[in-house]
């Protein structure tokens, strides 16, 4: 079992910035892969980002790709999203994920074993 917990949403104007935080706790192994994943009101929950844990190979999806950076912290089982740039259309509630397996990423909620209980992230326009 693995149990996440996210952190660090809120409200800000757009442009701004946040920086999520998915800590990890139960089994986890530097072979896992954590993603993040965001699901806006009345639409299906869609792919943000993920990182390998033991390579650090990062994956984004289109319509974050060169306004967010995820990063690992290994030691401390944590994974950060920094947001900037943010825009109206970020907002949603955002989820942290991890799977296991060999291949590096997926986009797919289905290849994700765990996720966390989401936090809401609000840009304001």
């Amino acid at each position: 079992q693995v149990q996440l917990v996210e952190s660090g949403g809120g409200l800000v104007q757009a442009g701004g910035s946040l920086r999520l935080s998915c800590a990890a706790s139960g089994r986890t192994f530097s072979s896992f892969t954590m993603g993040w994943f965001r699901q806006a009101p009345g639409k299906e929950r869609e792919f943000v980002a993920s990182i390998r844990l033991n390579s650090g190979f990062r994956y984004y999806g289109d319509s974050v790709k060169g306004r967010f950076t995820i990063s690992r912290d290994n030691a401390n089982n944590t994974v950060d999203l920094q947001m900037n740039s943010l825009k109206p259309e970020d907002t949603a509630v955002y989820y942290c994920a991890v799977k296991g397996g060999d291949t590096y990423y997926s986009t797919l909620l289905s290849a994700y074993d765990y996720w966390g209980q989401g936090t809401q992230v609000t840009v304001s326009s």
